[in-house]
């Protein structure tokens, strides 16, 4: 199929071959009869594409500064790689689509194949929506008029939060096509509208739909408003125009009655006067999207509904209700099409809402298969042939499955420059693998990950997917005689991780998780110092880790299993590979206890102590500032001691032969680990990491989280895969007293 992408770094605006997208749990499964391009929006991401570097930094301040701070922690080189990568990645383009379901994952009721929807789906032939973001479609509205629904929904959920009432007066600040439709609902809420704008045809247009207008090029459009209102003041403003100019704002203050309502739906500068407001008493607010649910991963992604009784309007519901309101007549998009064009023309449609040539309402048409037909979905391209050259022939055939941003930004690169064939990369949207086939030059790209799987070619897989899939991928790849490069975490549960253990027991293939650290130059020349150390080692582990939104999909118990999971387990084989002993027992504090604190494993501190009495200690720590460096290691072993500062510079002090080792580029070992593991399936030698501590590592981090939020000691009474875990509890109380002893009065 084709989709409308973005570039980022230049603004050209791409019409690529993806392969059509697999339907989730929760999901429609649509193809596409038209979409709406939002004049407004798109033009933005367009003009931000085409900018400099200088003009996209404008723009973007905070980034600019996250840019700076990156710069100092991890290095000049690192960090324009990866603005250079974050620039590489299109964008796509479009959120107002309608079409026909084609298929329905588990769990979808409301709707079933044929039904006619509304979507959010993007600028192309086939989409794979969550079913909360889709409407059905009334008999009585065309597919051109309901292609307007998303955008109507947006104007409609800034009237709800103004809250009109029959009779009031209310100003509309921009006519774009979120303006002109919000001044039919209004009209249809029974209230007297002034249209704002510059653009004559536009105030035309508003002026047929019953509203007064006022053009802005004539002047101050505050004593229109007053007289407009009869001298009170006017009710509410809705702001829907684009621009970063404060007058919008502070226009509406000065109009509105005492205890008027400002809602900007739009984008306008927020530079406020206190005085425009205490005075009046003003209400202002920002309008988010569609209406409540946006945003919401359990809403959207997940499928939870709001309750009616307690959400009235959801994003659903709102796309619903201007849906009814096409079909009883009262909101008419018609007049607001100037263009259509055929998807094939997709850049001529781009070049007109970015030139100077009036338009509003731009539509794209896509090809329908033939009557009687549903069409072939092509869920696999080819991007080149599958036959290489005799000097390749010995190169192991790899396949990936996931193609997100850290497999695009380094496992691939990795891949590709330590002579891996890069055969087929799947992901189940297909727009991520087809990104990264055409940047990397895969032989095949698929939303079928089942693929890769049956393939008899193929020698590698590669699973770079959320973290809950990870173990039922490897274990269907052991056993489909697949050598398998996992990144972490190996499991989220003991369940998983036996699973592993089973299918790998039977398995002749290697099996590598992505735990780099260890392959750093920093960490293997430590580890050279510290094999000729007697003496008990202290570890001393600072991770700066940043936060993550507690929305993040990382959080979730049951799909990213948590940061100290999907992130600590690199510092519990960090420690374990340095000590060169078993893991003997592990404890952990967290900072929060309470069970709603989606993030309290973000602040962390577990101790790992290990068979030769040496002694892990790794503060987890996201409550930092970014512009410290993320990763601080301190040895302390036989008076003494080594610091490696952000896999960039290590110092020894005490050690003979070591002062400091320091690399202009920050190395944490990535490219080393892939280079052993793609060397030992070609060699058939042993793998990079042996298994044995790939389960004791993951074991251990598992147990890192249950002694957490047990405050117990986790011991390990044996050594080995089958190590078996025993639990005792901490001989301190959660309030920091001995167990079973009287904590002290207030007095004492």
């Amino acid at each position: 199929m084709r989709q409308i992408l973005q570039s980022v770094k230049d603004g050209e605006t791409l019409l690529c071959d993806v392969p059509c997208p697999q339907v989730g749990r929760g999901q429609l499964l649509i193809r596409t009869h038209t979409t709406l391009i939002s004049a407004g929006t798109e033009r933005m991401l367009v003009e931000f594409g085409k900018a400099g570097w200088l003009d996209k930094a404008r723009q973007q301040p905070d980034k600019v500064r996250q840019v700076l701070d990156k710069v100092k922690t991890d290095g000049l080189l690192p960090t324009l790689e990866a603005v250079k990568n974050k620039l590489d990645q299109p964008v796509p383009l479009g959120y107002s689509n309608v079409g026909t379901v084609l298929e329905v994952g588990t769990g979808v009721q409301a709707f079933e194949p044929g039904d006619r929807v509304l979507s959010n789906g993007a600028h192309a032939e086939v989409v794979c929506i969550p079913q909360n973001l889709c409407a059905r479609i009334p008999d009585g509205v065309s597919d051109e008029a309901a292609s307007f629904g998303v955008v109507a929904a947006i104007g409609l959920q800034g009237i709800r939060l103004a809250q009109p009432t029959l009779g009031e007066a209310f100003v509309v600040s921009g006519l774009g096509l979120i303006g002109l439709l919000t001044v039919q609902l209004l009209r249809a809420h029974g209230c007297r509208v002034l249209g704002l704008d510059f653009n004559p045809q536009r105030l035309a247009q508003a002026a047929e739909f019953g509203a007064d207008v006022f053009n802005l090029a004539d002047g101050d459009p505050v004593p229109a408003a007053i007289a407009f209102s009869r001298g009170r003041g006017v009710d509410g403003v809705l702001i829907t125009a684009a621009t970063q100019s404060d007058e919008p704002v502070r226009q509406a203050a000065h109009m509105c009655r005492k205890r008027g309502r400002l809602v900007l739906v739009g984008v306008a500068g927020l530079q406020l006067s206190r005085a425009d407001f205490y005075e009046k008493e003003l209400s202002f607010q920002v309008s988010c999207s569609y209406g409540p649910g946006r945003y919401d991963p359990t809403y959207e992604q997940q499928g939870h509904d709001y309750p009616l009784g307690f959400v009235r309007w959801t994003e659903q519901r709102n796309f619903e209700a201007v849906l009814d309101m096409m079909q009883a007549g009262r909101l008419d998009p018609q007049p607001l099409i100037t263009h259509r064009f055929d998807l094939s023309r997709a850049a001529d449609a781009y070049s007109l809402i970015a030139s100077d040539q009036p338009s509003l309402g731009v539509l794209l048409g896509y090809p329908q298969p033939k009557h009687g037909s549903d069409g072939e979905l092509q869920r696999t391209t080819v991007q080149g042939s599958r036959l290489v050259s005799a000097s390749k022939a010995s190169a192991p055939r790899v396949a990936f499955i996931g193609a997100g941003n850290f497999a695009s930004q380094v496992l691939i690169p990795a891949f590709k420059n330590h002579g891996a064939q890069l055969a087929v990369v799947a992901s189940r949207s297909g727009l991520s693998a087809a990104v990264a086939g055409r940047k990397f030059g895969f032989g095949e790209v698929t939303s079928d990950i089942n693929a890769p799987f049956a393939d008899p070619g193929i020698d590698v897989i590669v699973i770079a997917t959320r973290h809950d899939s990870h173990a039922d991928l490897v274990c269907r790849a052991l056993d489909a005689g697949k050598h398998v490069f996992v990144e972490k975490p190996l499991a989220l549960n003991s369940g998983q991780l036996d699973d592993v253990v089973t299918a790998a027991s039977g398995a002749s293939h290697l099996l590598m998780v992505g735990f780099n650290r260890r392959f750093s130059p920093h960490v293997q020349r430590m580890r050279t110092l510290l094999a000729g150390a007697k003496e008990a080692k202290a570890f001393v582990m600072t991770v700066n880790a940043g936060m993550i939104p507690a929305d993040h999909w990382v959080h979730d118990p049951h799909v990213g299993g948590g940061r100290l999971i999907g992130e600590g387990c690199h510092f519990v084989d960090l420690l374990r590979f340095l000590c060169g002993h078993p893991i003997t027992s592990v404890q952990a504090a967290i900072f929060s206890r309470a069970a709603c604190d989606a993030t309290r494993g973000d602040r962390a501190t577990f101790t790992l102590s290990f068979a030769d009495g040496s002694i892990g200690t790794v503060h987890y720590l996201a409550n930092g500032h970014r512009a410290v460096p993320k990763e601080r290691l301190e040895v302390f072993c036989g008076g003494r001691v080594l610091q490696l500062d952000n896999f960039r510079k290590l110092r020894g002090v005490g050690w003979s032969g070591l002062k400091s080792m320091n690399l202009w580029k920050q190395d944490k070992g990535h490219a080393a680990g892939v280079a052993a593991f793609l060397r030992a399936v070609r060699e058939g030698g042993p793998p990079p990491i042996p298994f044995d501590e790939l389960v004791e590592v993951s074991r251990a981090t598992i147990d890192v989280v249950r002694a957490a939020e047990t405050n117990e000691t986790v011991h390990y009474d044996t050594t080995g895969v089958n190590r078996t875990p025993q639990t005792s509890p901490d001989p301190l109380n959660a309030n920091g007293f001995l167990q079973n002893s009287p904590e002290p009065t207030l007095a004492e």
